[in-house]
């Protein structure tokens, strides 16, 4: 019976420091996966050197690579990002986003 109250004592101890380990990461900034996709993608997330590499990943299952390639570029040197994914996921860079064309349609792909 005690050593039932002391494996008991024990796995509750080392829920309790896991659970204190957890607090203490958050508050130093660690292991907080929520925020890294606004450092990663938002506005100023790219280079403007990093331009065309990420404009090839977003642009390579489009059956328009050339218009899709110059858009993109042009977009990402004046935003400095380029949304996630192929298609889409704009809205994780408003200036990629908010971008129109002359008739109001986007003009970032």
């Amino acid at each position: 019976m005690a050593m039932a109250k002391f494996f008991a004592a024990m796995i509750l101890a080392l829920i309790a420091i896991s659970m204190l380990q957890t607090v203490v990461m958050a508050a130093n900034g660690h292991g907080d996966h929520l925020n890294d996709n606004k450092s990663k993608y938002g506005s100023g997330s790219v280079k403007s050197y990093q331009c065309p590499s990420q404009c090839s990943r977003r642009c390579s299952r489009t059956q328009y690579h050339k218009p899709c390639m110059f858009f993109c570029q042009k977009c990402c040197r004046k935003c400095l990002c380029v949304p996630p994914g192929y298609y889409g996921n704009k809205a994780v860079c408003p200036c990629y986003n908010n971008w129109k064309t002359k008739e109001g349609g986007p003009k970032c792909p």
